[in-house]
């Protein structure tokens, strides 16, 4: 029960400091500068490195580079810590897990060299050290606005961040002028967490069907929208597709299956039962598995798209709230013209697309918007190692 209540305290916290920009300000610059303080008594370990990911799981790309050190052999004598939400996940190579944005986390990012994340290790604070090493894979290509080009925000600034990741030059550019990344900080790797996915195998699909339980002699869909910002100030980041589970499954279940999987700040769903036809995926660790299974994927904002599209599969773009969105949160891109096939705004739109869709024709638009939007990568592990430890830390 005090994990629940300490767990909404904290995400009503950030709900509060995402959206009361006095408050926001506020709380940065006395925590910022008590960080500093804190960290003078505090020395650097060179041989520690601390990892965090999205919704302080373990995930996304510092998984992927966590993994890679664990298997060259040659981090041994390093000190591996990951941020957690739930320090009791089971995470292989015996690091340390501490709880995330405790006391005890704060003191492990002051003690560490090197800093590995895709979201923040500093939570927005403003301390880190010049002895320390920063490295931000960041989540996904900028479809939508983000950091100070967010109504209201002008208090992004990375640019005391060492090496920053991108996957194409829109995306570098999204990152320099609404983070105030550096120029030089900026380097052409795409994602670690989107490696695999350059490499995916038919074998690979099968084994991975088998594994995930799903039906051999089905086509399979891949749901997978953004989150909704909260509507009761921070309690829940609910959504509620509008979507006819049983239309959908009367329509399509004689080819397909549904996969669905939210956003990881999603914390709530509301009406989707899940059955043999629609399948709950939603906690489900590696997403990268469910691309590799996926014959078409279905989202609306989420930069899923941009790593999906890196398989040259179908992209059906399910943008129910287009307009409300565009107001309300911002897009960097016209879908109506840049997605592989426009926007769906009804459910019936989307379904009647799939049933009537010219396959390989879909899978050559998409290979035409990755080459805008996430043409880099395929190597971006090796690439980050590199860059944070030097070449001689390569297999």
């Amino acid at each position: 029960m005090v994990e629940q209540q300490m767990h909404g305290f904290r995400a009503r916290l950030d709900y509060v400091l995402k959206h009361n920009h006095f408050i926001s300000v506020l709380f940065r610059m006395v925590a910022s500068a008590s960080m500093r303080i804190w960290g003078v008594f505090v020395p650097v370990d060179n041989k520690m490195v601390i990892f965090t990911a999205h919704g302080r799981k373990y995930n996304d790309s510092p998984r992927a580079i966590y993994e890679y050190m664990l298997k060259s052999g040659k981090f041994n004598g390093f000190k591996m810590v990951w941020g957690l939400e739930d320090p009791s996940v089971e995470i292989p190579g015996n690091p340390i897990k501490v709880k995330a944005d405790t006391v005890a986390y704060f003191r492990y990012t002051l003690k560490a060299k090197y800093w590995i994340t895709c979201v923040n290790i500093e939570r927005s604070l403003h301390y880190k050290k010049k002895s320390q090493l920063y490295l931000n894979t960041w989540h996904g290509t900028a479809l939508n606005t983000m950091g100070n080009a967010v109504s209201g925000r002008k208090d992004f600034d990375f640019s005391y961040i060492n090496f920053f990741s991108y996957e194409s030059e829109f995306q570098k550019q999204h990152c320099i002028d609404d983070f105030n990344c550096r120029e030089e900080s900026m380097i052409p790797s795409g994602l670690p967490r989107n490696d695999t996915l350059y490499y995916t195998t038919s074998e690979e699909v099968l084994s991975l069907k088998k594994k995930l339980g799903l039906p051999l002699d089905k086509k399979i869909i891949l749901y997978a929208p953004t989150w909704r910002d909260s509507k009761d100030n921070g309690h829940t980041y609910a959504l509620k597709p509008p979507i006819d589970i049983k239309k959908w499954e009367k329509e399509l279940a004689h080819e397909y299956i549904l996969l669905f999987r939210t956003h990881s700040y999603t914390n709530k769903v509301i009406g989707v039962e899940f059955n043999d036809f629609v399948r709950d995926f939603i906690s489900y660790p590696v997403v990268n598995d469910l691309f590799k299974v996926a014959d078409i994927l279905i989202s609306d904002y989420s930069s899923c798209i941009t790593d999906f599209s890196i398989l040259s599969r179908p992209i059906i773009c399910f943008a129910y709230d287009y307009d409300d969105y565009c107001k309300t949160h911002g897009l960097n891109l016209d879908f109506r013209t840049e997605m592989p096939n426009g926007i769906k705004e009804t459910e019936d739109e989307v379904l009647d697309f799939i049933k009537v869709m010219d396959y390989d024709k879909e899978c050559e638009n998409t290979r035409i918007f990755n080459s805008k939007y996430t043409y880099i990568g395929g190597h971006a592990t090796e690439i980050c190692i590199e860059k944070m430890f030097g070449k001689e830390y390569l297999t």
